[in-house]
Parts: C-alpha cells; structure tokens; sequence
C-alpha cells in the first residue's frame, strides 16, 4: 500500500518518523494512521494544569469531567494556579463536583507545585521512570495518571500503557481478531514498536473512538 502521510502540522518533531516507521511494522498501523490523520497528540504546556485534568477526570465521563473543570475554573478567575486553589475552601471546591478525595487530592498536588517540584526544568531533566516515581509521590497520581502526563504533558515518545483498558481492547480488535489481551501480551506486543510506542498508543484510542482527548 503506498504512503501518504499527511499529518497534522502541529505535531511532536517526531511523529512523522514514528508513523512511518510503524507503518513498517503492519499494514494496520498504516491504515490507522491514514484514517485519523486530521490530529496528533498536543501539550497542553503546563505540568500543573494537565495534572490537575488529570486528577479531576479520574473514574468519571469526559463530559462530566468537562463539567467539573469549567465550574474549578470560574473558581480560579479561568487559571489553573496552584496558589489560588490553595487559597479556597475545601466547601468552594467540593462545590465545583469534585469528590472530598479529589479535593484532597488536589491540595496535594497543588502543594507539590508551590514546592517547585512540577517544573519543566526539573522534569525535562528525568527519564520516563524516574519521572513517573517522582509524580506519584503525589497521593491520587499512579502509574496511569504519571503515563498520561508523560504522553501528554512532555510529549514523551516512548510510553506504552500497558494496564489501559483501551489499548488492550485496541490490540485485541486490530490484531488478535477479538481475543483478549491483558498487561502481559500488551507489553511484549509493543516490544516492535520502540521507540515510538506513545504514538502507537495514540493510534490505538483513536481506532476505538476518533474523538480526540487532550489530557
């Protein structure tokens, strides 16, 4: 099948060079890439802020979720900023929808980045796994959560979520013919996909659900 890969001018410097060579790996990665060309995976450029998303769209619909933030936002005069979050009552943020453990959740995170210990210096200066141990120092943010930021939050391109439920069904829907696939088949599956494993990801979702979730 002949390439052609026009893809979405605002994506990472890497994506290219990761869409073809996945496109090397199977005819079904080629066929994903050209269905769902029109997006590729976006930061939205503030550690705090996706976390924040993040914590606030755990175990809950994207509508929901969208719900919530809109009324956190008008709470923090429409910036995500740590300080000011601090500075409301527990009652204000319970207000917005948000559980008593995501409030909690949310204090601690935002305590975290008062701390200096969200910023990109300090991030940027981490390799995926020492990263994902620093985030989820942070009561709320697992392994996912930190998975989601370094895919989302630093556009890493190498991060393969393994335990999400989406792209094992994925996995299983495009190259298993239904079968199921847990942690253990997902992680030898990416295998041939290093170093581009974020991007394959991407893919993944987008086969499940062409709506795009920027975290």
């Amino acid at each position: 099948m002949e390439k052609n890969l026009i893809l979405d001018p605002q994506a990472p410097a890497y994506w290219r060079e990761a869409c073809e060579h996945l496109s090397d790996v199977h005819p079904v990665w080629l066929d994903l890439i050209q269905r769902h060309s029109q997006r590729a995976i976006r930061s939205r450029g503030a550690p705090y802020e996706t976390l924040l998303r993040s914590l606030v769209g755990q175990q809950i619909s994207v509508k929901a979720a969208d719900a919530v933030w809109t009324r956190l936002m008008a709470q923090l005069s429409g910036v995500a900023d740590s300080q000011k979050l601090l500075a409301l009552a527990d009652e204000a943020l319970r207000a917005t929808g948000l559980s008593w453990q995501k409030v909690a959740y949310a204090r601690e995170l935002s305590e975290f980045d008062q701390q200096g210990y969200l910023s990109l210096a300090l991030l940027d200066g981490l390799d995926d796994e020492a990263c994902t141990r620093h985030l989820c120092q942070v009561k709320g943010i697992g392994p996912w959560t930190a998975q989601m930021f370094l895919m989302f939050g630093l556009l890493r391109p190498d991060v393969w979520p393994v335990a999400d439920l989406g792209v094992q069904k994925a996995i299983s829907r495009q190259f298993f013919n239904g079968d199921p696939i847990g942690p253990k088949e997902a992680l030898q599956f990416g295998e041939k996909l290093r170093p581009w494993r974020t991007v394959a990801a991407w893919y993944l979702w987008r086969s499940l659900d062409p709506t795009v979730v920027d975290y």
